[in-house]
């Protein structure tokens, strides 16, 4: 009994660690990595180097071009894409 007894704290410090540090971070991931998914022309975004730009296509399901300014086109990992300024809203289908 004596030897869980000292365990007890180690167990309780992993406890709070997971709550405050682990689990947040990977919430966070999960949101980072919906939103690349969800990504499609039109959407205005900002690249983890500070560049803001407009999504012109969407080449696959590792990168984009990015329009920075009139005839500037770049190419952009989707994983350094870091937030999306304003979203476009899908085509309506036609019925």
């Amino acid at each position: 009994m004596e030897a869980f007894a000292q365990f007890v704290p180690l167990i309780l410090i992993f406890v709070i660690m997971w709550f405050l540090l682990i689990r947040p971070q990977q919430k966070k991931v999960k949101e980072h990595q919906a939103m690349i998914a969800a990504l499609r022309r039109g959407d205005e975004v900002v690249t983890a180097g500070g560049l803001i730009g407009k999504i012109t296509k969407v080449k696959d399901d590792a990168e984009v071009e990015v329009e920075l300014s009139t005839g500037v086109k770049v190419r952009v990992l989707r994983p350094t894409i870091s937030q999306v300024r304003s979203k476009t809203e899908p085509a309506a289908a036609n019925d």
